[in-house]
């Protein structure tokens, strides 16, 4: 019989994948000995056969399993589950194997009903602690659990408190919140068609169905594609004793860091409540206090204290940032949870280097530390300086994620998402932020809420995204429904400017001009360590001297691909390019380029110059010529004036360059078969700017000329000849001679298959897999975008392959062109250039496979970097 349910006292650390990275830690601090309460873990199994093969309910044999569960938390808390005199209560908390904050669902003070929460209040001598705990439980189960939405029960709580002159819950008394608990069983019914559920088994196993089922909500699935989160994993359930933090002012809640996430300092960082439960600190329905003052609370003497200790030994065992969540029940403190914290790029780098000089990890291990796409956020832009002092804040919330942000106001995710598709820039202003808001919280440069504190799901979230967000600031006058706030004396509308400052919480009600970022202090040593370890080269994709020297500074050791057709579309050379395209002779055309001549041959000295002696890939032209071609028709008069042709002539000759499927059409080398020209105008430009820089510059340039969108080697060799017989009489011309390269891109899967040959003439290959994703899925990455979305909603493709490459597919023939290739040229150099090359899942792949060096654009080079160095530690 399989086994689904583990105790605490039966798992380990070592049990991750079946236990969920909660689970598992609940069961090593089980065994560290910390103060725990007691439960047991449904495992990650278990989910995966309840949304596949149990039809999305718990089998008999799996209920049998709980039940057992169950009694060993009975005979732990010598409680009672379902009893009337003296019942256990339990949470339901999610606990997938990697880290999901806020994105799947929690259930709390399970198992009261009608009979229990009297037992509860004559046991606890508190009738207020235990109603307040019942209305919950029901507005938590009818929401989670039944789908009942949790905006009714709120909506009553509020008119309930303004009838009776209440400001926060903590002023309703016990007959106020029994009130209330009758209307919320009113809205259940009223919604339901029948009565609140009394029995705590049901409640228990329709709650751990619904954990399992949060598995398949939208915002999980949006949270997985964005941290490469595979929907096999599954999640497993924790369900644990419940302590309580609601008990009066011995007791409370808090969410808090062993260092700080923001800045990585070596500080207890967190919030508190007193007399509130966990949902409350992370909800940010009350803004809590800094951790800090939990010292000086009287009711509670010696608690921060002893959670400092344990805290640090937490710290010290998993070697790693810690992220807790704690209860203090009547004075005793009790450990909910503990997790590798989040934290943002910079918190990342110091707390590495830190544990590195504290001896508690080597370099190798601070590496894997570090997501290599949150480097991203040390790049993001900050704040003008002169613009930012001549501004004046008009506000201040808390610095809950770092870096600048200006925007346009929008107040929900809907709105966003849709301005943001516009090419707006998008702040999103919330009372408070909830899982469903992650696309809106995505597409935005920046977040502001009303409620919540540092540990709130806004801060948490927009940290692990790299978004600026100013969390908790409650002098904002907010209304939702009329899409407006008031703050520093002035209304806010949707569509007004605002500029969040995330690194000290203020707010401008003004458009501040933002700058690039400088990165300093951890990140040079941390990449050093990076560089020294990693195998594969990184290289960047640039078009311009400009994205050259940005790349180099950000550690490029070369150029993997340089775009020649970008170079065309400039106001003065376009014309020329057009000039060419439509000439009628070999003659013709053969002018009109040595008018472009020049201003490629500037492109390249540009380039090499800034590259100073590193490795140079430029692409000969590869897209269909119909893309250059006028689309005006006052473009159409000019260009036939200059050529001395009627308009008509060059009209009916451009819509015969038109095809029904230009990206499988007339381009790559295939126009260097029919316009040899074009090549050799390319070749002179690429060789005569490497000869003119090594003579100026001292630079050792070795140019690798690479020919696109090749499947057949007699096109290879035809225009390699072309390259070589160009180069040749060049060199006659000038007296000297220069080293370079001729390769090619596998962007075709028949030049896959067929590597053997065509390494043959080809000195290099990169992997073009923007072009080899779209040829080998058939899919058009014009017009992917409108299927895709289909195709992951439905869990058909798990992830965008044109973002992350398809390692079973297009990874194969990736493969099998690297293991055709090698016996025919040993020296072969393998690399690739297309968008996966900045993704740190495909840089792993690319590694494994043997490939000598990753390409992707300048700002990707330190993602592409790390990612280098943690695939040679996780193979070898």
């Amino acid at each position: 019989m399989a086994k689904y349910v583990y105790t605490f006292a039966e798992g380990d650390e070592s049990m991750k994948n079946l236990l969920g990275g909660k689970g598992a830690n609940l069961a090593g601090m089980t065994k560290l000995g910390l103060p725990i309460p007691f439960g047991f873990t449904v495992s990650t199994e278990a989910c995966t056969e309840y949304n596949k093969n149990w039809g999305k309910a718990l089998s008999a044999e799996a209920k049998a399993q709980v039940d057992e569960g169950i009694k060993a938390l009975e005979a732990k808390s010598g409680k009672k589950f379902g009893d009337d005199k003296n019942p256990l209560l339990v949470s339901v908390r999610s606990g997938a194997r990697a880290s999901m904050p806020g994105m799947m669902d929690t259930v709390l003070n399970l198992g009261l009903n009608d009979t229990a929460v009297e037992a509860l209040a004559a046991a606890s001598n508190n009738a207020r602690f235990a109603y307040d705990s019942y209305r919950r439980f029901i507005m938590m189960f009818s929401d989670v659990v039944i789908g009942v939405a949790k905006s009714k029960f709120e909506r009553e709580l509020d008119e309930y408190k303004e009838k009776k002159g209440c400001k926060t819950d903590l002023d309703l008394t016990a007959d106020d919140l029994k009130a209330v608990v009758a209307k919320f069983k009113e809205i259940y019914k009223n919604d339901q068609g029948k009565d609140f559920p009394s029995d705590a088994k049901e409640q228990l196993y329709e709650s751990i169905g619904a954990v399992f089922r949060s598995w398949d909500n939208p915002r999980a699935f949006v949270y997985r594609r964005m941290n490469d989160i595979p929907y096999e994993w599954g999640t497993a359930v924790n369900v644990q004793e419940m302590v309580f933090g609601n008990l009066g002012e011995t007791s409370g809640t808090g969410v808090a860091f062993s260092r700080n996430p923001t800045t990585g300092a070596n500080e207890i960082y967190g919030e508190y409540m007193v007399n509130a439960q966990g949902e409350d600190v992370v909800a940010g329905v009350r803004t809590p206090s800094p951790m800090s003052e939990l010292k000086n609370e009287k009711n509670m003497p010696g608690v921060y204290d002893e959670f400092v200790t344990l805290a640090k030994k937490l710290e010290n065992h998993y070697k790693d940032m810690q992220d807790m969540e704690i209860t203090i029940e009547n004075g005793k403190l009790y450990f909910l949870q503990t997790r590798n914290g989040k934290r943002t790029a910079q918190a990342a780098l110091q707390i590495a280097v830190d544990l590195v000089d504290e001896g508690l990890i080597d370099q190798k291990a601070a590496l894997m530390q570090v997501d290599p796409r949150q480097l991203d956020q040390l790049l993001h832009p900050v704040f003008d300086t002169a613009a930012l002092k001549a501004a004046k804040p008009i506000g201040k919330g808390l610095p809950a994620s770092p870096g600048a942000a200006a925007g346009k106001i929008y107040f929900n995710a809907e709105d966003a998402e849709e301005a943001a598709a516009k090419g707006e820039r998008v702040i999103l202003v919330r009372l408070e932020t909830s899982p469903e808001d992650i696309v809106g919280m995505n597409v935005s440069k920046g977040v502001l809420t009303v409620r919540g504190g540092m540990t709130s799901h806004a801060a948490v979230v927009a940290r692990g995204m790299g978004r600026c967000c100013v969390s908790g600031c409650e002098e904002i006058k907010f209304n939702e429904e009329g899409k407006s706030f008031e703050l520093g004396g002035r209304k806010f509308t949707e569509g007004e400017y605002l500029s969040l400052d995330g690194s000290t919480g203020f707010i401008y009600g003004e458009d501040i001009p933002t700058m690039e970022a400088a990165i300093s202090g951890n990140f040079a040593k941390f990449m050093e360590w990076a560089d020294k370890t990693r195998k594969l080269k990184v290289r960047t994709n640039a078009d311009t001297p400009k994205d050259a020297r940005k790349a180099v500074e950000l550690g490029a050791e070369g150029i993997g691909l340089t775009r020649t057709e970008h170079m065309f579309f400039e106001e003065e050379r376009i014309p020329k390019m057009r000039k060419m395209i439509l000439s009628d002779t070999e003659e013709e055309r053969k002018a009109a380029l040595a008018g472009i001549l020049p201003y490629q041959k500037a492109d390249f000295v540009g380039i090499y110059e800034a590259m100073a002696g590193r490795p140079v890939t430029i692409r000969l032209l590869d897209p269909p010529l119909h893309e250059f071609l006028p689309n005006t028709d006052k473009d159409f008069e000019d260009l036939a004036k200059d050529m001395g042709k009627p308009v008509s002539e060059l009209k009916a000759k451009a819509e015969g360059l038109h095809e029904l499927n230009p990206m499988m059409g007339h381009r790559g080398c295939r126009l260097a078969v029919s316009y040899p020209e074009i090549a050799e105008m390319q070749t002179r430009a690429i060789i005569e700017a490497a000869i003119e820089v090594k003579k100026s510059k001292g630079y050792d340039i070795v140019p690798e000329i690479m020919i696109p969108l090749v499947g057949e080697i007699k096109e290879l060799r035809y225009v390699k000849e072309i390259i070589d017989k160009t180069a040749k009489t060049i060199f006659e011309e000038t007296g000297t001679t220069l080293e370079y390269h001729v390769g090619t891109m596998i962007e075709i899967p028949r030049a896959a298959l067929t590597a053997d040959e065509i390494a043959k003439e080809a000195e290099f290959f990169s992997f073009g897999t923007n072009d080899l994703t779209q040829m080998t899925f058939g899919l058009s990455r014009d017009d992917a975008g409108k299927i895709l979305k289909d195709y992951i909603d439905k869990n058909i493709y798990e992830v965008d392959p044109t973002a992350r490459l398809d390692q079973v597919g297009v990874g194969q023939l990736m493969k099998i062109a690297v293991d055709k290739a090698k016996p025919v040229r040993a020296n072969i150099k393998l690399g690739i250039c297309g968008e996966h090359g900045g993704d740190p899942s495909s840089i792993d792949f690319c590694h494994r496979i043997g490939l000598n060096y990753v390409s992707c654009s300048p700002f990707r080079v330190p993602i592409a970097r790390l990612a280098a160095a943690q695939a040679a530690i996780k193979n070898g």
